[in-house]
């Protein structure tokens, strides 16, 4: 079965939404334990709380605008960067409205772990996937080609900026943004392999260009 099968292409679209949604799901968790949340939801909360729209269509909005800072950039959206500016709003919104605020760190520190796990799953699923980058990590690998900086100095360069901007705006920072940020990685590396698609040989593609590159929000 050659890799772009139908089969194979079903098993990655599967992997896409699947891991798109969750992404979604998790960093609702991350809301509701309210112990700190992934650098750009930073600014997702601060922005909702300044306008009045859910913290989902905020994501949406500022997912769209960084998409069209690729123009210049000269990159290409994929399947993949297009469905994550939706999916992921829609997914959060949806999993806010699903479960209720909680009160008691008994049930706010699980709620953290469990937020940063799905969501190393998550990036591990859709990036796996191989559909194309989500827009912020296009904006992070477009402006390390433009500049000749490390995507490292870019990402966090960008991070910086954006999680000072939501928490001056009323986004929540804490321990679990620090918790996600040192964590993310070894997950996102973990899961990339197992949901890794399998070759036309038997071996695993796990997604173009290092690993470490490509794990960045979505």
């Amino acid at each position: 079965m050659s890799r772009n099968s139908p089969g194979r292409v079903g098993r990655r679209l599967i992997q896409l939404y699947a891991g798109l949604a969750l992404y979604g799901a998790s960093s609702a968790l991350l809301v509701r334990a309210g112990l700190g949340l992934e650098p750009w939801n930073v600014l997702h909360q601060g922005m909702a709380e300044l306008t009045g729209l859910t913290i989902g269509v905020v994501s949406i909005i500022v997912g769209a605008a960084v998409l069209l800072l690729w123009i210049p950039l000269r990159q290409r959206p994929g399947l993949g960067t297009v469905s994550n500016v939706f999916v992921v709003g829609i997914a959060m919104d949806g999993t806010l409205a699903a479960t209720p605020e909680t009160h008691t760190l008994a049930v706010r520190l699980p709620l953290l772990l469990a937020g940063i796990l799905l969501n190393g799953a998550a990036t591990g699923l859709y990036i796996a996937a191989r559909f194309g980058p989500g827009p912020r990590d296009g904006l992070m690998t477009g402006l390390h080609r433009r500049t000749g900086r490390s995507i490292r100095l870019m990402r966090t360069g960008v991070e910086v900026a954006v999680v000072a901007t939501g928490f001056l705006l009323g986004g929540t920072i804490g321990v679990g943004t620090l918790l996600y940020t040192v964590s993310i990685g070894p997950l996102a590396q973990l899961f990339l392999r197992v949901f890794a698609v399998p070759s036309e040989t038997g071996s695993t593609v796990v997604a173009t260009g290092p690993p470490r590159r490509a794990i960045l929000r979505p």
